[in-house]
């Protein structure tokens, strides 16, 4: 099953600077469930401490899951914003434009 995992990655400490929704789509044989921490090599210690699932909604049509995910301390903040948005995209991590998941 198409696992997507959604993120929405903003700055806490600094107004007005980047704000992105990022997916990343992972092919597993086992499904997150609320609660579950993620890890994946784009997530850097310098920005969080961690990604917890918040909602998992299941596609059977497409086969696909959907996972929303929360940041567990976004209170740590060591890198800017944009410098952590890079990372991600460079690990496989791709920006969502908000019309694509809209009802």
């Amino acid at each position: 099953m198409d696992i997507h995992l959604v993120l929405f990655v903003t700055s806490a400490k600094r107004v007005g600077s980047r704000s992105e929704m990022l997916m990343k789509t992972v092919y597993s044989s086992f499904r997150p469930v609320m609660g579950d921490h993620i890890d994946d090599p784009g997530f850097d210690p310098n920005f969080h401490n961690g990604y917890e699932v918040v909602k998992v909604a299941i596609n059977y049509e497409e086969e696909a899951c959907y996972v929303s995910l929360s940041p567990l301390a976004i209170e740590v903040e060591d890198i800017p914003v944009e410098q952590y948005i890079d990372k991600l995209l460079a690990n496989g991590w791709e920006i969502v434009k908000n019309e694509r998941y809209s009802s």
